[in-house]
C-alpha cells in the first residue's frame, strides 16, 4: 500500500495525482513515488479496466481500428483527433501495457495499411498517389509500434527510413521532400519519440539509434527548445503553452518530457525552458491545462483553464530529473511520498 504522510505543497500535489485516473496514477507512483514493481504492475493494468483506457478500447470496431467508418482511410489516421494513429497515440500515453490485444490489432492495421515503398509510414489519397511515407506520420507511428512491442522485422525499415531523413541541422521536416532546408520542432520532436521506443523495443542498429537522437536534441538546444537560433526570438509562443494530448504539435514540456525520458544531459541551454515550466506552476503546486487543439474527439480529458493532472505530471517528473542531484523536485526542498 502506498500512503503519502509529509504535507509539502509538492506531497500535497502528488497526493492529488494519485487521486486521478489510472493512467495519471501508475504514472505518478512510478515516476513521482518510486513504487515497486508489482504494485505498478497491478495498476497498470487497471488503464484497461476502467477511466480513460477502458473508454477508448470500447470504441475500437471489430476491424481493429477507430472511426473506420468516417474517412476514406478507414480511420486510420483521420478524421483528427479520433482515428486509429490519435487514439494509440493516447493509449501510448496512458501507458496501457504491451501486451493488450487490442492494441496488439491496431498496431497490424496500422503497419498493413501504412508502410509504403520508400519504408516511411502514410495514409489517405495522396500516400496512394505517391507510395512515399510523412515523416511526422512514420515518428508516431514508429512510436506506437514500438511502445506495444510489435513483433515484425518492417520495423526495422521504418526507423532506418527516419534515419535516412534527418537533415544535415540534425533535424527532421515531413516539409523536406518540398524543398525545406531547416528542420521543423514539429517534426523532429516526433522522430525523437519513435526512435527513443524504437531503441528500448528493438536495440537494432543502436549506436546509429542513439547517434540520431544525440543530433536531433542538438537541434533543439541551439534553439533553446524555443528560439530561433538566428535571431533569438520566440518562435512561436504556443511552443510555451502547454497542451495535452499534443497531438503532433510540439511545445516545451513536451519536448522536456522526452529530455527526461531519455535521461539526456541536463545541458544548461535548456535552462530557460525549465524556468517557464517552474514559472507556471500555481500556489497550490499544480499546472493548469493552457491550450487544447480543436478538432473532434470522443470526450474531453481535462477542460482548458483547469488544473491538469496531465500537464502536473509531466511538469514534475522534468523538475526532478533537473534536480535529480540536489534532491528536489522543483528547486526548493521536498521529501517524496513515503512508501509503506
Amino acid at each position: 500500500m502506498i500512503t503519502v504522510t509529509s504535507k509539502s505543497r509538492t506531497d500535497r500535489t502528488i497526493e492529488w495525482l494519485l487521486g486521478g485516473d489510472p493512467a495519471i496514477r501508475w504514472q505518478a507512483l512510478r515516476d513521482l513515488v518510486g513504487a515497486a514493481e508489482r504494485a505498478l504492475e497491478q495498476e497498470q493494468k487497471q488503464v484497461a479496466r476502467q477511466g480513460w483506457g477502458a473508454r477508448l478500447l470500447a470504441r475500437q470496431g471489430p476491424e481493429g481500428t477507430w472511426a473506420g467508418r468516417r474517412s476514406s482511410d478507414g480511420g486510420l489516421y483521420s478524421p483528427k483527433w479520433i482515428s486509429t494513429t490519435y487514439t494509440m497515440l493516447l493509449l501510448r500515453d496512458f501507458g496501457l501495457p504491451a501486451g493488450n490485444r487490442q492494441a496488439r490489432k491496431a498496431c497490424a492495421r496500422l503497419l498493413d495499411g501504412g508502410l509504403q515503398r520508400d519504408g516511411g509510414i502514410n495514409y489517405g489519397t495522396w500516400a496512394q498517389w505517391t507510395r512515399r511515407g510523412e515523416t511526422c506520420v512514420t515518428g508516431m507511428v514508429l512510436s506506437i509500434l514500438s511502445h506495444f512491442k510489435h513483433d515484425d522485422d518492417r520495423l526495422d525499415t521504418i526507423a532506418n527510413h527516419l534515419l535516412q531523413q534527418q537533415m544535415p541541422d540534425g533535424g527532421w521536416n515531413c516539409q523536406r521532400p518540398n524543398g525545406a532546408t531547416h528542420s521543423s520542432v514539429h517534426t523532429t520532436i516526433s522522430a525523437l519519440e519513435g526512435l527513443r521506443l524504437y531503441e528500448l523495443h528493438r536495440g537494432g542498429g543502436a549506436r546509429a539509434v542513439r547517434a540520431a537522437q544525440g543530433r536531433g536534441r542538438e537541434f533543439l538546444l541551439k534553439h533553446r527548445l524555443f528560439r530561433s537560433d538566428r535571431t533569438g526570438d520566440i518562435i512561436k509562443p504556443a511552443f510555451t503553452r502547454f497542451a495535452f494530448p499534443p497531438r503532433w504539435h510540439y511545445d516545451i514540456l513536451r519536448a522536456l518530457d522526452y529530455f527526461q525520458a531519455a535521461d539526456a544531459p541536463r545541458d544548461r541551454r535548456l535552462a530557460e525552458a525549465i524556468d517557464i515550466v517552474r514559472g507556471s506552476r500555481r500556489e497550490d503546486g499544480r499546472w493548469l491545462l493552457q491550450h487544447a487543439y480543436r478538432g473532434k474527439t470522443f470526450f474531453a480529458l481535462e477542460r482548458v483553464g483547469a488544473p491538469s493532472r496531465w500537464n502536473t505530471l509531466r511538469a514534475l517528473r522534468v523538475l526532478q530529473w533537473w534536480t535529480r542531484d540536489e534532491g528536489r523536485h522543483d528547486g526548493r526542498a521536498a521529501t517524496l511520498p513515503d512508501q509503506a
